[in-house]
């Protein structure tokens, strides 16, 4: 193509101009300056003005502190006194009034998690949130919870039902008292819905779906493993349990053998099927859980009983929890009065202490889920067989609801049994068989506790709720203490809930669920203590009733029983020594091997192996901050457990490349410490010619993962992986909001298999330590604040307390300010 442009060598001719006069282009500097600070100016005012606008937005949604309100709804008036870091301490004429005000400041501090709860929980994000969570949505909207919600709300006691519409139309209330709308739903640019009752139902359900194998995945992917490996190996892999068990009751299991060669041999196997080690180590997916003990008044300083209780679950902003204290006659002359951490989104004291009884949970991952493999009528693909012949699906259709876009519609298939929720890897339909989809296991009863006067109200009250099946600790004001299950336990007839099986001919199936009387339970222990940490805390018949949902290795659980026995006249000092413990003991034996795998001869062959040592040498033991050994010895460990077992699992992996071994299966250190300590041939990778070379080769993977150009490994810390990231749901979608929205990020102690379970952004959201009638001497820990709005004095003032793990008071303090609430005339 010809150029028409000037020549390299040329300049371009000047475009014709206009005479202009003299000081023209003066003037024109002068004007053009004039216009871009009018500009600037404007830019500025526009930039202020919105500043000033947002910041009066902001201001506008700020909860209402003191005075008097006026509100309908009340049957009488109701003082809120909150403490210096916002805690309110609600006093009433009755429970109903408490419930409502409790709604109220849900409402007027934690407004957009509460909705945040039920939309999930319901499938309902997308119509607040877009496209981008219709996923969720889709998969939620299978258990049509918003359906059962008002069912069971209906079918519930009256006077727990009078609860949850006062503590809804205190909710609303509160929301309508706001000069303005939560700031959230400014950059969604929607209105909050109404709270309904059966919206606290919804935010029940969704507990269920946040504690509970609710989707089969456990029993899902254990029945693959069967179906593709021989079951010796299948039992050794997933044993019921090793030497590190800590059950209250019982003894522990001892880790099954390692099948021989005639069972399984990887070195038969072709090379191409066994999974290659991986790079970087599988870190473990936290499990949502606690710890929770108790101690009797015969072996504590005070002759009282001491509980202790953490919920470990995910770290975000606003925490999860919301603390208060609630007041209202007994009618006796005295009055109820109970402090703890309320769940916004439900009128209920979920922990706490009442003076004559203190109650905690932790997830007690029993098996309250089964998969029912559906056979389809060979006639008729839209029917399905069961004991009583073949049936026609029942068929609903869902509406997601999506922001800017259009409707979806999704098909629900139901069964005898329930929803069918997914397809196994050859294509066979599944139903979840779950106690979450069963009305009869879900209700408030739980209200109960909060006015029980001993243990055996406690337990009562435990046993005929519906809720998430948790261990329920307690203690009361006589120094007794008790361990045992709430919630609802499917009885099962005709199978254990291992693995998944058609129900179609009636031998496996669901009586109902166990009686009050049939629900285990440890009272008075000989020892004086009862502890759980998420492990099998039962053996035998009990065990079997109440099955094995995946509950974890017990190192944790060994390590709390350990320190409880150690104290024989326990404080609340002690308690929190206990919650505060970071020893890694658990990884101690690990730490031996890595010595004895660094030899001389493996440092010469390797010099970085040899900086490795020095820091494994002095690891210190504890999860510490500025320890780069426990770092180190943590690493190795996942890092050969990815290799080691991706080679087992390389034929389940090749059927599903979905499956998750070390994601799935938490007990896999009994085994994998078999496999080291014996290192049999068989059972070796083939890419290695001894168990040795691929130890060594896991020392190397370690050091490439924490290698980094010109840095020591000593700068690789623990606190440099453990560093919080404890983050407002929005902040990552509002430019420049996460340093104004999230908590400090901050290098903390702790780790997995040991009593402060700490990661980035997951751990205690919780932390109590109280003796029921000295509440007084209690304390409680709470990451972020008490409220949700981050112009408050209380957004985060109460975290430094809980990541420094420093006491502070588990009753309100004095009272800074009062909010009076007046019936409506």
């Amino acid at each position: 193509m010809m150029s028409t442009g000037p020549a390299p060598d040329q300049k371009p001719a000047p475009a014709p101009q206009e005479a202009r006069k003299p000081g023209c282009g003066r003037r024109l500097v002068k004007w053009t300056a004039l216009g871009l600070a009018v500009v600037v100016l404007l830019l500025l005012v526009a930039v202020a003005g919105g500043g000033l606008w947002l910041r009066a937005q902001l201001r506008a949604s700020l909860p209402q502190l003191a005075g008097e309100r006026s509100v309908s709804g009340l049957t009488g008036p109701v003082v809120i006194d909150r403490d210096a870091l916002g805690i309110p301490t609600i006093q009433a004429s009755n429970r109903r009034d408490v419930a409502f005000a409790t709604g109220f400041l849900h409402a007027q501090e934690r407004f957009v998690q509460m909705d945040l709860q039920r939309r999930q929980a319901a499938g309902e994000l997308a119509e607040l949130i877009g496209r981008g969570v219709v996923g969720v949505d889709r998969r939620n909207r299978i258990y049509r919870l918003r359906w059962r919600a008002g069912r069971i709300l209906a079918n519930s006691a009256a006077d727990v039902r009078a609860v949850v519409e006062a503590y809804s139309a205190g909710v609303n209330a509160g929301l309508d008292a706001l000069s303005g709308k939560p700031f959230e739903y400014l950059p969604l640019g929607v209105e909050p819905a109404p709270w309904m009752p059966e919206d606290t139902i919804v935010v029940l359900l969704g507990m269920f779906l946040r504690m509970e194998d609710s989707d089969g995945y456990i029993e899902s992917q254990m029945g693959l493993m069967h179906e593709v490996l021989p079951a010796e190996l299948c039992d050794f892999l997933v044993p019921p349990g090793t030497e590190w068990e800590a059950p209250i009751q019982g003894e522990p299991f001892s880790t099954p053998p390692i099948p021989g060669p005639e069972v399984f041999d990887l070195r038969v196997m072709p090379r191409e099927t066994v999974t290659s080690m991986v790079l970087r180590p599988r870190e473990p997916l936290p499990v949502p859980g606690s710890n929770s003990w108790a101690v009797a008044g015969a072996h504590t300083a005070h002759g009282g009983a001491l509980l202790a209780n953490e919920l470990h679950l995910a770290l975000s902003v606003p925490n999860l929890w919301y603390r208060a204290s609630f007041s209202w006659p007994a009618g006796d002359g005295s009055d109820h009065r109970v402090t703890g951490a309320t769940l916004p989104g439900a009128p209920v004291m979920v922990v706490g202490s009442n003076a004559h009884v203190a109650w905690g949970y932790s997830k007690s991952l029993i098996d309250t889920s089964d998969v029912v493999l559906l056979e389809p009528d060979p006639e008729d693909e839209n029917r399905y067989l069961t004991p009583d012949g073949a049936r026609p699906f029942d068929r609903h259709e869902e509406i997601v609801r999506v922001k800017g876009g259009d409707d979806l519609p999704v098909e629900v298939r139901s069964t005898i049994w329930g929803p069918v929720f997914a397809e196994d890897h050859r294509g066979r339909p599944w139903v979840l068989r779950w106690a979450g989809q069963d009305d009869a296991a879900v209700d408030l009863e739980i209200l109960r506790l909060e006015t029980a006067f001993d243990l055996d109200q406690v337990l009562e009250a435990a046993h005929r709720s519906g809720m998430p099946a948790m261990n329920l600790v307690a203690a009361d004001s006589a120094g007794r203490i008790a361990w045992t299950i709430v919630g609802k336990i499917p009885r099962r007839i005709g199978f254990d809930g291992r693995l998944p099986g058609s129900w179609a001919d009636g031998e496996r199936h669901w009586e109902g669920f166990l009686s009050p009387a049939e629900v285990p339970q440890v009272v008075d222990p000989e020892s004086g203590r009862v502890w759980t940490a998420n492990n099998r805390v039962v053996g035998g018949e009990e065990l079997a009733a109440l099955g094995d949902g995946g509950y974890l290795l017990g190192a944790r659980a060994r390590q709390i029983r350990d320190d409880l026995l150690a104290v024989e006249r326990a404080t609340r000092e002690d308690m929190l020594r206990i919650q505060l413990d970071d020893r890694a003991l658990f990884l101690a034996r690990w730490r031996d091997l890595l010595l004895e795998i660094l030899t001389p001869e493996a440092i010469a062959a390797e010099p970085r192996r040899g900086e490795l040592r020095e820091l494994v040498e002095d690891w210190g033991g504890r999860a510490a901050t500025e320890s780069a050994g426990y770092r180190m010895v943590r690493t190795f460990r996942l890092v050969l457990a990815s290799g080691v077992f991706a080679a087992l699992t390389a034929p389940v992996k090749e059927v599903d490349p979905d499956f998750d071994y070390l994601g799935t299966f938490p007990r896999y250190e009994g085994p994998l410490w078999k496999l080291v300590r014996e290192r049999p041939l068989h059972l070796l990778d083939p890419r290695y010619e001894s168990w040795e070379d691929q130890l060594l080769a896991a020392v190397d993977k370690t050091l490439d993962h924490l290698w980094e150009e010109g840095r020591p490994l000593s700068e690789r810390t623990w606190g440099e992986h453990n560093t919080t990231a404890i983050r407002h749901p929005f902040s990552r979608g509002i430019p420049g909001a996460a340093r104004w929205l999230d908590m400090p990020a901050e290098r903390l102690p702790g780790g997995e298999y040991m009593p402060r379970a700490q990661r980035p952004s997951f751990g205690a959201t919780l932390r109590m330590v109280v003796s029921p009638g000295r509440e007084e001497q209690g304390f409680f820990h709470m990451p972020c604040g008490q409220s949700g709005h981050p112009l408050s004095p209380h957004y985060r003032d109460g975290h430094a307390a809980w990541a420094e793990g420093k006491p502070t008071p588990f009753l309100p303090g004095p009272t800074v300010n009062t909010l009076t609430l007046l019936p409506a005339e």
